[in-house]
Order: C-alpha cells, then sequence, then structure tokens
C-alpha cells in the first residue's frame, strides 16, 4: 500500500508531483488548507502562494511528508 501524501490523501509522490508544479501547488495547497477549516491560511496561500511559500512547501513536502502548517487560524 502506498504511503498517504498530504494533498486529499493522494500517495505521497503523486502529493510530490503536485508540489513540484507551482500552480498546482498553489491551487492544492488552498483547497487544503480551506478544506481543513483554515480560512486565514488559505487566503494567505492564496495571496502569497507563488512566492517564498511554494519554495518552503516543496521543501516540506520532499522531507517531512506534509506542507506548511504554521497557522491553525
Amino acid at each position: 500500500m502506498a504511503k498517504k501524501g498530504d494533498y486529499f490523501g493522494l500517495p505521497y509522490i503523486v502529493s510530490v508531483i503536485l508540489a513540484i508544479i507551482p500552480v498546482t501547488a498553489w491551487l492544492c495547497g488552498a483547497v487544503t488548507r480551506f478544506s481543513e477549516g483554515k480560512i486565514v491560511a488559505g487566503l494567505i496561500r492564496l495571496i502569497f502562494g507563488f512566492t517564498i511559500v511554494w519554495i518552503i512547501d516543496l521543501i516540506l513536502m520532499i522531507f517531512s511528508k506534509h506542507i506548511l502548517r504554521l497557522l491553525n487560524l
């Protein structure tokens, strides 16, 4: 059985591929945060998604298998 990734319960390798592509990382990251009820984090992701947030998410997805979860708002 494949390990679960962070985007919608998809396998880890699929989540990494989605995290590498900027547009899908931006969209999946925002949708994931909104679905978790983190409205402020989702809005920050939508506004600043193509900047340092994308790089941090990519690094964390590869090394810790989770996207950035700093805001619990």
